[in-house]
């Protein structure tokens, strides 16, 4: 999935077109991002959420702050990554509900 918008005649209405500025095309680009990023942080919560679930014990048995912040610090890169992809889909559908805004704002 590329993220990069280009300018277009995107149409707005039957029998309009309303033409994409570079304005709207940086506006669109950082809605994309924000949608993204929000999707990050909703999915490392998440697994926070499931992480809570398992049982204490394995390779991370003994608990302390330095386990504690390196198991926060992997659940949020782990986001990032899912994110940055196609991710669970929420980010595409906050971008695609939020972007038509964006496009008719006068």
């Amino acid at each position: 999935m590329s993220s990069s918008i280009t300018s277009a005649k995107i149409p707005v209405a039957a029998g309009t077109t309303n033409k994409i500025t570079p304005k709207t095309s940086k506006n669109l680009q950082a809605l994309r991002k924000s949608c993204r990023d929000f999707e990050a942080i909703y999915t490392q919560e998440m697994y926070k959420a499931m992480r809570k679930t398992v049982p204490d014990g394995g390779i991370f048995d003994n608990k302390n702050m330095a386990n504690g912040l390196y198991k926060e610090m992997l659940d949020m890169e782990i986001a990032k990554i899912a994110a940055a992809g196609k991710g669970n889909g929420i980010g595409e559908a906050m971008y695609q509900q939020m972007k038509g805004k964006i496009e008719n704002k006068k």
